[in-house]
């Protein structure tokens, strides 16, 4: 590989969205490259057990499917390279991407770099991941079916994990750091009517009790200043995401959010540049979805390449 060839399309990532959107464009014989910093898979590289992922009756963690959805791009032709990326500069034609180890230029440049989980920040909550400590109630509740789980958040992910997990847990604690959710009202009376959720108002989750595993959770009151010891196998943090898009600010359109605005054409306000997974504007976002949109983008890839 050289780093003045110039690829039909470069591909910002290499978790589902982008390795999905690597194989359909390479089956189309369109030229391309994956730019990714770390190991294939993004954040399902935290996940031990995935079980909400079609064709694995058995599940399958993380790394794993990362892996296989990376040797399937490039079965077909696909480049991977392990770079990080610098800068962008997508308003020129073809675009460039300013690499650690070099320019990548494209003719159009798929970005799905994701977007991270906020986190506590408390001590032993990365150690902890996998092990007790999650960040995505529909991709892991089910790990806690029938056992007690806490929901730490207000707003509306918050609020739909903790539904989701009273419909599978024996006990939800929902902690908010405020006296009142901020989730949408459709969310209150719903999580009011369900019997085994318990609300812990005014609240923060200050230490984390484990052996090998998560066994519990110490919560303050911020106004009193109490702090309460609670049982818990799972601690679920729902406050919000960092989409990974600080490069592109100033030439792509970006919501108040941080999230690149695409619709679900992948489309954004650059011709040529298209936002797949969970780095775009979108209502749900799961692994599925993610490879959903990489096969969205590959599929406008194409006719923008046929077009120009």
């Amino acid at each position: 590989m050289t780093e003045n060839k110039i690829y039909d399309t470069a591909i910002l990532g290499g978790g589902p969205a982008g390795y999905t959107a690597a194989l359909y464009c390479a089956r189309a014989g369109i030229h391309s490259i994956v730019l990714e910093k770390f190991s294939a898979g993004g954040q399902m590289t935290q996940t031990n057990q995935i079980d909400n992922y079609p064709g694995f009756d058995d599940g399958v963690d993380g790394f794993t499917l990362g892996e296989k959805m990376k040797k399937g791009a490039e079965k077909f032709g696909a480049e991977t390279k392990q770079t990080e990326i610098i800068s962008v500069d997508l308003l020129k034609t073809p675009k460039i991407i300013k690499t650690d180890s070099g320019d990548i230029i494209a003719k159009t440049v798929i970005i799905a770099m994701g977007a991270e989980h906020r986190h506590l920040g408390i001590k032993n909550e990365e150690a902890l991941i996998g092990k007790g400590v999650g960040y995505c109630a529909a991709c892991d509740g089910m790990l806690f079916k029938g056992k007690t789980a806490a929901i730490v958040g207000g707003g509306n992910s918050a609020a739909a994990d903790a539904l989701l997990l009273s419909r599978i847990c024996k006990k939800v604690y929902l902690i908010h750091r405020r006296d009142t959710l901020r989730a949408t009202k459709i969310y209150h009376e719903p999580l009011q009517k369900a019997e085994n959720v318990e609300f812990k108002w005014n609240s923060e989750v200050k230490e984390l009790v484990f052996d090998s595993k998560l066994t519990g959770i110490k919560i303050k009151n911020v106004k009193t200043g109490k702090i309460e010891e609670i049982e818990t196998d799972a601690l679920f943090i729902s406050i919000g995401r960092e989409p990974n898009t600080t490069i592109f600010k100033g030439q792509l359109s970006i919501d108040a959010s941080g999230y690149i605005e695409a619709d679900e054409t992948t489309k954004t306000n650059i011709p040529g540049v298209f936002a797949a997974g969970d780095i775009r504007t979108k209502y749900f976002r799961q692994i599925v979805t993610a490879a959903s949109d990489g096969a969205t983008a590959a599929h406008f890839v194409e006719e923008y390449l046929e077009k120009n």
